[in-house]
C-alpha cells in the first residue's frame, strides 16, 4: 500500500510505489532556464569589475575652474571675451551648459570663433562644451571663450565675478581679472 501525504495523496507517481524522475528534456528545458539569468548576472559583473577596476566608480565629475582673464575692450566696443581653464578631475564626463556674471554688463555666451577667411573671422554661439572625465578645456581667444558687455569704468587688474554652470557639477563661482589684449596674460 502507498505511504499518505497529510492531504491523502499518494507520495509516489509512478506505477506500483517508484517514485517520479524527470526526463532528459525536461533537465535540459530547466538548466537553460537557470543558465540564462546566471549568463546575464556574470556579464554584468565582469562590466561592473572592469568600472571599478579602472577607478570609474563613486567618483562623480569635480570640475574645477581657474585662469579667469577677462579682455579690457578698446575703442568704442563695450562687446569683450572671458577665458577660463576647466577641469574635471572626476570619474564621469560633465558639460558646461552657461555662465552667468553679476559683474556684466549684460548677459555672457558661450561661442566659439572661427576663422572664414585671411584676417576675418565669426563668433558661433555654443549651446554647450564637454567636458571629459580626467579632462581639461582652456579657453582662448583663437576657440572657445565666453563673450559678454563690458561695464563701464573696468581697469585692468579689476576683477569680474563668474558663475560657470555643469550639468553635474552645478554651480562653480570665480573671479576672472580684467587684463589687456595683447598683454601675454592669455
Amino acid at each position: 500500500m502507498a505511504a499518505a501525504t497529510g492531504e491523502g495523496a499518494p507520495a509516489t507517481d509512478g506505477p506500483a510505489g517508484t517514485s517520479w524522475r524527470p526526463s532528459r528534456r525536461r533537465l535540459t528545458e530547466a538548466l537553460l532556464a537557470a543558465l540564462a539569468p546566471v549568463a546575464a548576472f556574470s556579464v554584468a559583473l565582469a562590466g561592473l569589475t572592469t568600472w571599478v577596476t579602472a577607478g570609474r566608480a563613486g567618483r562623480p565629475a569635480q570640475v574645477a575652474v581657474s585662469s579667469g582673464r577677462v579682455l579690457l575692450p578698446y575703442g568704442g566696443t563695450t562687446e569683450t571675451a572671458a577665458f577660463f581653464v576647466i577641469t574635471n578631475s572626476g570619474g564621469a564626463d560633465d558639460r558646461l551648459l552657461r555662465v552667468t556674471s553679476s559683474g556684466a554688463g549684460g548677459d555672457a555666451a558661450l561661442s566659439r570663433h572661427r576663422m572664414s577667411g585671411p584676417g576675418s573671422a565669426y563668433r558661433d554661439v555654443v549651446d554647450s562644451v564637454p567636458v571629459p572625465a580626467g579632462g581639461a578645456v582652456a579657453m582662448s581667444p583663437r576657440g572657445l571663450d565666453v563673450t559678454l558687455r563690458a561695464r563701464p569704468g573696468w581697469r585692468a587688474g579689476d576683477l569680474v565675478p563668474f558663475t560657470l554652470h555643469f550639468a553635474r557639477g552645478g554651480a562653480v563661482r570665480t573671479l576672472a581679472v580684467v587684463v589687456r589684449p595683447g598683454d601675454g596674460a592669455l
